[in-house]
């Protein structure tokens, strides 16, 4: 099967690219380095040809919110429109957990738009809504850091390791179309705020994490359980714990 990869050769893209032709199948990995711009459509057309599905891994460069809206619907709307042209099958985006939730949040109005742009377009589709990846938890700190202090809400948190996105994304992305999306988290849930204060001294990071019932997630307000999947989600077998000690290894 010949799957195109948009940002194949990013954190969760070169995961699955790798899992895919363990399967053997045929993973394109499709970005400027391979002559695809989703946001020109240059390279498109030739990429979709004899194409069976489409896994849409790419992300915005800016997290403004005109830029990210930007960014998601223009090169959602020229993805779709080369699949539907080439007779594309199955399109599979990535996406958040809690986007309908989430609200005051340029960057998760856009994964709406986004969304709703796929459900729209004809074309066979699936979404996997994940929660937040391991890898990423370091820059969520430096993010929610005010005078020195890390400031985060104590609602519940559930993040998960990119390899079981990735295991995830590809066991999708090879079935049928969903119509319709799927959840998935880590297999342990936190509240927030603990969580990275354990994080933190993981890290050896003297940070102080501070309470914040009124601290924002990337500018949207939190509910108790934004952030977490509703019951029936697929959860990676990956603790955090173990990731880490995998990743201080690596």
């Amino acid at each position: 099967m010949k799957i195109v990869v948009i940002g194949g050769a990013g954190l969760i893209g070169s995961k699955v690219v790798t899992k895919l032709r363990e399967h053997g199948h045929e993973a394109v990995v499709a970005d400027l380095t391979t002559g695809v711009d989703t946001l020109t459509g240059a390279g498109l057309a030739e990429a979709m040809t004899g194409t069976q599905v489409v896994i849409d891994l790419s992300n915005s460069p800016s997290f403004e919110p005109d830029a990210v809206m930007k960014f998601f619907t223009t090169s959602t709307g020229n993805l779709l429109a080369a699949e539907s042209e080439a007779g594309v099958g199955h399109h599979l985006a990535l996406s958040i957990v809690g986007t309908e939730r989430m609200t005051g949040s340029g960057y998760f109005d856009a994964k709406n738009a986004q969304e709703e742009l796929i459900e729209k377009s004809g074309v066979p589709f699936s979404l996997v809504h994940s929660t937040q990846f391991y890898e990423f938890v370091p820059g969520i700190a430096d993010g929610a850091t005010v005078d020195g202090k890390v400031h985060l809400a104590p609602v519940l948190f559930q993040p998960i390791a990119g390899e079981d996105v990735a295991e995830a994304v590809a066991r999708t992305a090879v079935g049928g179309p969903l119509m319709g999306r799927i959840e998935i988290a880590g297999p342990e849930q936190y509240r927030m705020d603990e969580f990275f204060r354990q994080a933190l001294a993981a890290w050896a990071d003297s940070r102080e994490v501070v309470t914040d019932p009124g601290a924002r997630y990337f500018g949207g307000a939190l509910t108790d359980r934004s952030l977490v999947p509703d019951e029936g989600a697929r959860l990676g077998t990956i603790g955090y714990h173990d990731w880490l000690v995998g990743a201080v290894a690596r």
